[in-house]
């Protein structure tokens, strides 16, 4: 597996966040707020104007849904490739790292150790360029 794969979730999850806030300037023009709507076409007419909003926030929520099922099936085939490692140190760097998408400060910290961020990267690049 490469990081790229490995990295997958991180994304993921970083589009599920995108996405949220997307839903959330929709509903905020539903309410007739004053928040910026990125990327709302133009229409005339209020009520025109609420039931595009309300066709746009459902679909909204649909691409949200399915982020969120895509981040689960991730979360999934990742957690079996990673439990299958038998090196528990490597176990550990890639769950923090990949799944729990912590730095790679934040990883050396956590396994401990001398470990530093450079130490970390390295072992998990050595590790995925071995297997």
């Amino acid at each position: 597996m490469t990081k790229e794969e490995l990295s997958k979730l991180l994304w993921i999850n970083r589009e599920i966040s995108i996405e949220k806030r997307r839903l959330e300037e929709l509903k905020a023009a539903a309410k007739d707020c004053t928040a910026k709507i990125t990327g709302l076409p133009h229409v005339s007419g209020a009520s025109r104007r609420m039931e595009n909003i309300s066709i746009l926030i459902a679909e909204q929520r649909d691409l949200v849904d399915l982020k969120i099922k895509q981040s689960v099936i991730e979360y999934n085939r990742l957690n079996r490739y990673i439990s299958g490692i038998e090196d528990p140190l490597i176990r550990s760097i890639l769950k923090l790292r990949f799944i729990d998408g912590f730095s790679w400060l934040q990883v050396a910290m956590r396994v401990g150790g001398d470990n530093t961020a450079d130490s970390v990267r390295k072992s998990c690049d050595r590790y995925l360029n071995s297997h």
